[in-house]
C-alpha cells in the first residue's frame, strides 16, 4: 500500500513511500485473544461476543417469547419462527426458508453435493447434522435416554418415537382402516395392506412385497444367510422373529394366552390353532 508524504518548504513537495509488505499483514492479524480458551479475533468486538459462549450470558431477548440469545444474529433468525418470515428462496423450486443456511442445504436435493465426508468409511452427507449422527454408528455413542427404562438413541427423533412405547401415544392413523400407529413409518408400511401394492422386488426370482423389511428377509433364501444366531444353542435364523420364537425353547416362555380356556402357548399361530377346538 502506498501513503503521500506532503512537506511544506519553500515550496509544496509531495513524496510517495513504499512501507514494507509486513506492515499491511498487521491488517488481518488476530491480535485479541480469549483469556478462557485462546481462540483469537481480528477485533474486538468478536472477542467480546464469542466471551458469551463461557460466561453463558444471552443479552438478547425475544420479545414475543422471551428466549434469549448471545448473538443479535441468532435473535433474528428466531424472530421468524414468529412472523412466519422466509426470505430466502430457492430459484430452483421455489421453496422458501427463515434462515440462509437452511437453504443452502437444501439447494443440495437437486445438485445432489454431498461435502461431509465420514473419514471412517468414506460415506458422504449433504448436512454436516447428518454426518455426526451416522459416525455414532462406528463410536456405538447413544447419548439420547429414555428416562422411563434407560435405553439409548443414536437421535433424538428416535427417542421421541420409542417414548410412545410408554405412553401409548399414536399420532398417524390409516384412512382406510382407522388404525393408528405410533410413528408415521409404520403406516406408510401398513398401508399396502389396503391398496395390494407391492414396490419391493427381489431381482433374483422376481417376487415382489409390500415392505421393505420383507425383501430384506426373502433375500436370505437366496444368499443363506442367517445372522440372528441364538446365545443359547447357537443356532441360526434368517428373520429376527423366528430367533424369538426359537428362543422360547429354552426360556419355556408362552405369552399367548387362550382367553377361553387360558391355556398358554409360545407361538401365536398354535393358539390360533387351538381357539378353533372351542369354536368348531
Amino acid at each position: 500500500m502506498n501513503y503521500v508524504r506532503i512537506s511544506f518548504k519553500s515550496k509544496l513537495q509531495i513524496e510517495s513511500i513504499d512501507f514494507p509488505s509486513d506492515m499491511n499483514k498487521e491488517k488481518g492479524k488476530k491480535l485479541y485473544n480469549c483469556d478462557v480458551c485462546g481462540k483469537s479475533f481480528s477485533k474486538n468486538c468478536y472477542l467480546t461476543r464469542h466471551k458469551y459462549i463461557h460466561s453463558g450470558k444471552k443479552p438478547y431477548h425475544c420479545d414475543t417469547c422471551g428466549k434469549s440469545f448471545t448473538q443479535s444474529g441468532n435473535l433474528t433468525k428466531h424472530r421468524r419462527i414468529h412472523t412466519g418470515e422466509k426470505p430466502y428462496h430457492c430459484n430452483i423450486c421455489g421453496k422458501s426458508f427463515s434462515q440462509s443456511g437452511h437453504l443452502t442445504e437444501h439447494k443440495r436435493i437437486h445438485t445432489g453435493e454431498k461435502p461431509y465426508d465420514c473419514d471412517i468409511c468414506g460415506k458422504s452427507f449433504s448436512r454436516s447434522t447428518h454426518l455426526t449422527t451416522h459416525k455414532r454408528v462406528h463410536t456405538g455413542e447413544k447419548p439420547y435416554d429414555c428416562d422411563i427404562c434407560g435405553k439409548s438413541f443414536t437421535e433424538s427423533g428416535n427417542l421421541t418415537t420409542h417414548r410412545r412405547v410408554h405412553t401409548g401415544e399414536k399420532l398417524y392413523d390409516c384412512d382406510f382402516c382407522g388404525k393408528s400407529f405410533s410413528e408415521g413409518g409404520a403406516l406408510s408400511r401398513h398401508k399396502p395392506v389396503h391398496t395390494g401394492e407391492k414396490p419391493y422386488h427381489c431381482v433374483t426370482c422376481g417376487k415382489s412385497f409390500s415392505q421393505c423389511g420383507q425383501l430384506t428377509a426373502h433375500k436370505r433364501i437366496h444368499t443363506g444367510d442367517r445372522p440372528y444366531h441364538c446365545d443359547f444353542c447357537g443356532r441360526s435364523f434368517s428373520e429376527s422373529s423366528n430367533l424369538t420364537n426359537h428362543k422360547r425353547i429354552h426360556t419355556g416362555e408362552k405369552p399367548y394366552q387362550c382367553d377361553i380356556c387360558g391355556k398358554s402357548f409360545s407361538r401365536k399361530s398354535i393358539l390360533t390353532k387351538h381357539v378353533n377346538i372351542h369354536i368348531y
